[in-house]
């Protein structure tokens, strides 16, 4: 558990990013302002102070909305496949930065290297999604039961899209949301976590270098800062018809409540309680793999992190072991240093929610086997580093119903067939990720079956943690029912229009109806 504190070129890629010592927090493009408050940003990895971000005012917040509302009207006409050629464009400046950007996103927010690295290639991959999709945004053509008369349907932009993004995936969440928004005409707000202010200002910066190469309008990308005040002059604003929001449970709720109170669209991607059931027939190297990564990586603050290990009686033991001595492998430090498995928990109040869950399941009876702590010493400083752990558990604990934002993994046993697994897997509130590891087909088959798992994403012989951007994500229950990223996701950013063309000189009413003059 040596840590590192190497350097690690930071400040170089910083620098490569525009990253100042103090940015501006409210961009429309190129034009960057700010009159709010400062927001600093701390690296959980090293406890340093990376830079400040001046926060949004209600005023600056008014003029970014004038520009955003205006570029729109330019933006919404420029036809889909242009369009697609900027997303391509942005695509490929991130290419050019990835490693800058992945080490941004390490840094800030405390997740491995490689981790941020994938994070800002899941960006590179939405956007190589979103050009083919611009020449794809397909309607329908209908039949019309009168004579001489043509029936279709057709998406139009929404207008200004608004996204609010959690801190775990600071910045591939928001080009999920934004490739497709601006392939769809829309213009997008971002409000980034004010954990990880920096990478909002990265990303900005380089979308601002994109747009303003092809002598397109500011307000096409827009960014703002700050604490929940901030979210809720978006959420609250009639002038942004979709709200995209990620986060908590708690925090879903409160946005879901004021968008509906205006009639506005949600998409909301919330908490996640996953679970892996393993049966008889599993592969146990498959299974221990896919569990830990799910359950180590990003230190446990994945929404589709491995929170709950569903395993057969009959096989308890030998997975419980084959999982402990693969913990007993990890090495937690500097994030930046690729011999690393683990880094921090994005800051001490974390690791606060941590310390108390595992407070909660001795508690409720659970026992932990492998055992937990938050680590000191050189290299440790920030405070915000803890000890992956493990407790056998109760399906029915109130800390298991709950989701642990850490690396809190907890062993549950069943017995007899696996719908018993599936009642325990779909027993909790939360519905976005599931997995099962079996070589039966029919067991296989059964938890992907309508009888089966009840999440929005559900997997056979891998893990709950990550998705390809190809498929839509997104999950049930109070997970929120949001998709996001591929399939036809893009539809949440548009709205559906349906028209009919009389070409006679007749004017029949549908349903046969008369109406003579």
């Amino acid at each position: 558990m040596e840590a590192v504190t190497t350097d690690f070129g930071i400040q170089e890629a910083l620098n490569q990013l525009g990253i100042k010592g103090i940015n501006e927090g409210t961009s429309t493009g190129s034009n960057n302002f700010s009159n709010g408050d400062l927001i600093e940003s701390y690296s959980p990895v090293d406890g340093k102070l990376i830079g400040s971000v001046k926060s949004t005012t209600i005023e600056d917040y008014e003029q970014m909305m004038s520009v955003a509302s205006s570029a729109f009207k330019t933006w919404r006409t420029m036809p889909a496949p242009q369009r697609g050629e900027i997303v391509r464009q942005f695509g490929e400046k991130l290419r050019e930065k990835k490693e800058a950007l992945g080490k941004l996103v390490s840094y800030e927010m405390g997740k491995s290297y490689q981790e941020g690295l994938g994070e800002v290639q899941e960006m590179i991959d939405i956007c190589d999604f979103a050009v083919g999709l611009s020449r794809q945004l397909h309607g329908l053509t209908m039949h019309s039961e009168r004579p001489g008369h043509r029936m279709y349907e057709q998406y139009h932009p929404l207008g200004v899209v608004g996204i609010i993004s959690a801190f775990n995936f600071p910045v591939a969440v928001w080009a999920w949301n934004t490739a497709l928004a601006w392939i769809c005409g829309d213009v997008c707000v971002w409000k980034p976590s004010e954990k990880a202010p920096l990478c909002g200002i990265a990303c900005q910066n380089i979308a601002a270098d994109v747009f303003a190469a092809n002598n397109l309008p500011e307000g096409i990308s827009c960014l703002i800062n700050g604490d929940y005040r901030v979210g809720e002059m978006m959420t609250t604003d009639k002038r942004i018809p979709l709200i995209s929001a990620t986060g908590s449970i708690g925090m879903g709720k409160i946005v879901a409540q004021a968008v509906a109170k205006r009639l506005g669209k949600s998409l909301l991607e919330l908490g996640g309680n996953n679970a892996i059931i393993v049966t008889p027939d599993a592969d146990i190297k498959m299974t221990v793999i896919g569990a830990v990564f799910g359950a180590v990586g990003t230190a446990g603050q994945r929404c589709t992190s491995t929170r709950r290990l569903i395993i057969h009686d009959s096989i308890y033991d030998t997975v419980k072991n084959a999982v402990i001595k693969a913990y007993g492998q990890l090495r937690i430090g500097n994030p930046l240093d690729e011999n690393n498995h683990v880094g921090p928990l994005i800051d001490t109040d974390a690791v606060k929610m941590y310390e108390a869950a595992l407070t909660k399941v001795v508690e409720e009876g659970g026992n932990i086997i492998v055992e937990g702590g938050v680590l000191s010493g050189e290299g440790y400083e920030s405070g915000c580093y803890v000890k992956p752990a493990i407790a056998e558990a109760q399906p029915h604990y109130e800390i298991v119903q709950h989701e642990t934002f850490a690396p809190v993994l907890y062993l549950l046993k069943y017995s007899g067939d696996v719908e018993n697994a599936i009642d325990v897997q779909n027993g909790v509130v939360q519905g976005l990720s599931s997995a099962i590891m079996t070589n039966n087909l029919s067991e296989a088959e059964h938890f992907l079956s309508v009888a089966g798992s009840d999440c929005g994403i559900a997997n056979v012989n891998i893990g709950t943690s990550g998705a390809e951007i190809g498929g839509a994500f997104g999950g049930e229950k109070e997970t929120g029912g949001g998709r996001e990223s591929g399939s036809d996701a893009w539809k949440i950013y548009m709205r559906r229009q349906t028209n009919t063309i009389n070409y006679t000189t007749d004017l029949p009413l549908a349903q046969g109806i008369k109406f003579d003059l």
